[in-house]
């Protein structure tokens, strides 16, 4: 689940940067159908050099992904007296430990993969929009995605994704959770960082 979750994340949030004042329902599409095409061109080079399709996923987060707010989300009351400093590092720390075990899978997705918008839900007096997606696959069931973004000055940024009801920032919330009962901050983000902690499936 947490694959798919990932692979739904990164689809998003890949491509190209997005222009200015583009509605959330039309970025999920814009974003999605210029990441298959991205993969479809660039597959054997990434599949020869996988640190170059690390590199390059990470690269693209920031354009469309609110990753410190993502983080502060994941860190629930742990993120109280955090420092910005802090939170930016555990946002880092986290986005690579992603990358590192999941971003060869998205060598794998289907180029003729195509996401269709089911509805568009404005929250918090339109500052927050829920996109409800599925994304169709030319082989197995569809997969319900929905997109959490936030407005942050002109732009649209995603800071959740709910793969057939589970969020990425509820499922990382239970595990940091319970390691930052007994441990530091810092503590925490120098072991992400290094791979002695694992993400959970």
């Amino acid at each position: 689940m947490i694959v798919r979750l990932l692979l739904s994340l990164l689809l998003l949030a890949i491509a190209a940067p997005a222009a200015q004042a583009v509605e959330p329902a039309d970025l999920v599409v814009e974003r999605t159908r210029a990441v298959l095409d991205a993969i479809a061109t660039r597959r054997e080079e990434f599949r020869a050099d996988p640190a170059a399709l690390r590199g390059f996923v990470k690269s693209q987060l920031n354009d469309v992904m609110d990753r410190p707010y993502a983080a502060q989300l994941v860190l629930a009351r742990h993120a109280r007296g955090a420092s910005v400093q802090q939170i930016q590092d555990f946002a880092e720390a986290l986005t690579d430990s992603l990358l590192r075990r999941y971003a060869d899978a998205l060598l794998d997705v289907d180029p003729g993969t195509e996401v269709k918008i089911a509805a568009t839900t404005p929250l918090r007096d339109g500052q927050m929009m829920r996109v409800a997606s599925r994304i169709v696959r030319r082989a197995g069931e569809p997969i319900q995605v929905d997109y959490m973004f936030r407005r942050k000055g002109e732009d649209w940024l995603v800071f959740d994704v709910i793969v057939e009801g589970i969020s990425y920032v509820q499922t990382y919330r239970n595990q940091f959770d319970e390691l930052l009962r007994t441990r530091s901050l810092d503590a925490v983000i120098a072991d992400v960082r290094s791979g002695q902690i694992e993400l959970k499936d």
